[in-house]
């Protein structure tokens, strides 16, 4: 795979689509894992807010999804949008969650990401040839926006703080065309990135983008309303300061992850937001046949 922050190489054209397609879909799940500095959330430098995750974690879980990212591409190749489309997807999604479960030993790594990043492979793979994000998240937000008759009734975390608190969630985020990466996450990512920033800087950026909007159920769940004020706050005051790559956003930085901590919140919807945003760049960039 390539380093952290280097810009995605071309996938050989001999592969198999669905396999391009999922190769893509981990080294953005890996990128995101590897981008330092992420306030609250496991990066190189450790395991942020959480005491049950590390970076080598997190890298097996998202090598682990590669067969179901196939599966997913595969069954959605030059398909239109159908409920036995969007079933088939969800029986998959369950899938990988049992293979991401049996990797990591029970710990829930990559949930959010299945979910978000299976619904863009499988819009990639719908229309091969027509990878502009807003056409992508349009087609993603169709499946998800589809009732999955086979989906389990039982409660999950991110259901109950959705209602708890009358947020969208991963689900409605997904099911509104992914509002917060097109409108937030890609346009920041590009601004410093065609300014000549560093990626990892532009990245970085695009993450708090996301995180000064997004109402996060993962920080919601671990410290209710005042976390998620001091997360999207203090990421606003990154940005207002001009970013990390300056002195004044570092030190904004190091402001908002001390609150992030005190609340023992991580920004792991907006991790998610930021792998499937990657993915996105990435697709948009290459020529895949």
């Amino acid at each position: 795979m390539n380093g952290a922050f280097a810009l995605v190489r071309p996938l050989p054209d001999l592969a198999p689509f669905p396999e391009r397609l999922a190769d893509l879909a981990v080294e953005a799940l890996l990128d995101e894992a590897r981008l330092t500095p992420k306030p609250g959330l496991v990066d190189g430098r450790g395991a942020g807010a959480h005491h049950d995750l590390s970076l080598a974690l997190m890298c097996r879980s998202a090598y682990a999804l590669r067969p179901a990212f196939i599966a997913m591409a595969a069954c959605a190749h030059d398909q239109p949008v159908s409920i036995a489309l969007r079933e088939q997807l969800g029986a998959i999604g369950r899938q990988a969650e049992t293979a991401m479960m049996q990797t990591t030993h029970g710990i829930n790594t990559h949930r959010g990401a299945i979910w978000a990043m299976g619904l863009l492979v499988a819009a990639t793979a719908m229309a091969q040839h027509d990878r502009e994000p807003l056409a992508v998240v349009a087609r993603a937000g169709a499946l998800a926006r589809i009732e999955d008759r086979h989906q389990p009734r039982q409660e999950s975390n991110g259901s109950r703080v959705c209602q708890h608190y009358g947020v969208p969630g991963a689900r409605g985020e997904a099911q509104a065309n992914f509002p917060h990466v097109i409108g937030l996450g890609l346009p920041t990512l590009r601004c410093f990135r065609n300014a000549g920033g560093h990626e990892m800087t532009a990245r970085v950026n695009a993450l708090l983008a996301i995180m000064s909007r997004l109402p996060d159920t993962c920080v919601l769940s671990r410290g209710g309303k005042d976390a998620l004020r001091a997360a999207q706050n203090g990421a606003l005051a990154v940005l207002d300061a001009g970013g990390i790559g300056t002195l004044s956003g570092r030190r904004a930085l190091r402001n908002l992850e001390t609150h992030l901590l005190a609340h023992n919140a991580s920004p792991g919807g907006a991790a998610d937001l930021l792998a499937a945003m990657l993915f996105l760049d990435q697709i948009d960039q290459q020529l895949i046949i």
